[in-house]
């Protein structure tokens, strides 16, 4: 699978930004997928994650409350609406998936996926 990320943008802090992760190739229904980002200077660290059928997510404590990961198969796109956004969450944010055996289960680490997007850069002023 290949994947296609989009939306990055400059922002003031305290608004919103829409990511969007375009997939590629046949049975996106089967991979669980997740957002990861790297700010300037630091490790690359995980923000969102969605299970293979939607029903379950996870997201990263820094973002609790202001990050939201969805997905629309029929689509082949996983987003990653943010709000409230801060000059720490400045950063390139990845896409990625995994193949899942698993309909409810989401993956937090980064050796977890096996297919990365190209990023996308966020840049949140003060």
């Amino acid at each position: 699978v290949q994947l296609q990320a989009s939306g990055g943008g400059l922002v003031q802090a305290g608004g919103s930004l829409r990511l969007s992760c375009a997939a590629s190739g046949r049975d996106f229904s089967n991979y669980a997928m997740g957002w990861f980002r790297q700010a300037p200077g630091k490790e690359r660290e995980f923000v969102a994650a969605i299970s293979r059928n939607g029903g379950s997510r996870k997201n990263a404590d820094s973002v609790k409350g202001r990050f939201t990961i969805s997905r629309d198969t029929a689509m082949n796109t996983v987003w990653l609406l943010m709000n409230s956004l801060k000059p720490e969450d400045t950063a390139v944010y990845s896409c990625a998936a995994t193949p899942s055996n698993y309909g409810n289960t989401w993956y937090d680490r980064e050796y977890e996926y096996d297919y990365w997007g190209q990023g996308t850069l966020v840049t949140v002023s003060s």
